[in-house]
């Protein structure tokens, strides 16, 4: 059985005339998919026949709501989602002034082994179909009764090792006659998979590219991310600069400042020495404490110091703000609990 979600709007024409079906049956179809029906018998101007067609060999997917935290502090949602093999992610939606941000897995857990990371423990189950991670968008959507207008795939899981997957979902969530969410209010994260930086980089795609750093040499990154013992910081600053150079657009560096570990005056030097020349953001984020890891984040004045550093070397530095503090926000921690 194939789940319809999985198609991109084209694939969706050439399957639909390929059953006898008109062509304009597709956008009728890709239209409710987009809107969160459960089944066919929700598409009100679909033909009982074309239905009847279309449940010979696929299906509309979907997934639940298992669990549900709204922050008191700034209004941040949390959802756990099941999917229908009974496996969880976690989606996230931030409220900003320009509207709702959902934050979005790619895989049910991870396999990159990032060693401050909650969504690495227990290592990867499986990737996400296109279908999977989009329902997150349309569900979330669906039950706050809002329009979502920025996403983020920074949740569990590594976008770049499910590339053809997360590739198919960004064609879809941007179709017009989808979800109709610009490339430009994208931004897809990656701890540094080199290869697929270089193929995402031909896709052009006008998304923005993260690059979760997180070190500013390579004895410090093979201590805390194991994706450098194959990927080394000078092959993939090489990759950036050429993501920048085809693509035009420009990247960001996500740091997770750790105490003790990469968050010293020299670190920022060279931070600042190895990233000035891609004339990158640098999204600054206090490592969130895990109860099975032994990283902490330094005190304000510790992490303030770091910025002012950064600033004063010519690097475009901000702090994350920390949201959704009071109901474990950061991805994998929610998981993790139910597991």
């Amino acid at each position: 059985m194939l789940d319809l979600k999985d198609f991109e709007y084209d694939e969706l024409v050439e399957y639909l005339t390929g059953i006898g079906e008109k062509k304009f049956r597709a956008e009728q179809i890709f239209s409710w998919l987009h809107k969160g029906v459960t089944s066919y018998d929700e598409m009100t101007n679909i033909s009982a026949k074309t239905k009847e067609k279309l449940m010979r060999d696929t299906y509309v997917s979907t997934l639940s709501i298992r669990e549900k935290y709204v922050s008191k502090l700034d209004g941040t949602v949390k959802y756990l989602f099941e999917l229908p093999d009974k496996n969880c992610i976690e989606s996230v939606v931030m409220r900003y002034h320009h509207g709702l941000t959902i934050c979005i897995s790619s895989q049910v857990g991870c396999r990159m082994g990032c060693r401050f990371c909650a969504s690495t423990i227990g290592g990867l189950y499986r990737s996400l179909t296109a279908g999977e991670i989009l329902n997150q968008v349309i569900f979330a959507q669906k039950d706050l009764g809002e329009r979502i207008s920025n996403i983020v795939l920074m949740g569990i899981g590594e976008p770049l090792d499910n590339f053809d997957n997360v590739v198919k979902f960004l064609h879809n969530v941007n179709h017009e006659k989808g979800l109709n969410i610009g490339y430009r209010h994208i931004t897809l994260s990656t701890c540094g998979v080199v290869p697929r930086i270089y193929e995402l980089a031909k896709c052009n795609l006008p998304i923005t590219l993260t690059i979760s750093l997180h070190a500013p040499n390579d004895a410090i990154r093979d201590t805390i991310m194991p994706v450098n013992h194959k990927y080394k910081i000078d092959e993939l600053i090489k990759a950036c600069h050429n993501y920048v150079d085809t693509t035009g657009r420009r990247i960001s560096f996500e740091y997770s400042l750790i105490s003790g570990v990469n968050d010293g005056e020299a670190q920022a030097h060279e931070l600042a020495r190895l990233i000035k020349p891609i004339h990158a953001h640098v999204n600054l984020i206090p490592v969130n404490n895990v109860e099975e890891r032994e990283f902490h984040k330094g005190t304000k004045e510790e992490i303030q110091k770091f910025k002012d550093t950064l600033v004063g070397l010519g690097i475009n530095a901000t702090i994350r703000r920390e949201l959704g503090a009071d109901i474990s926000a950061s991805c994998g921690q929610l998981r993790k609990k139910v597991l």
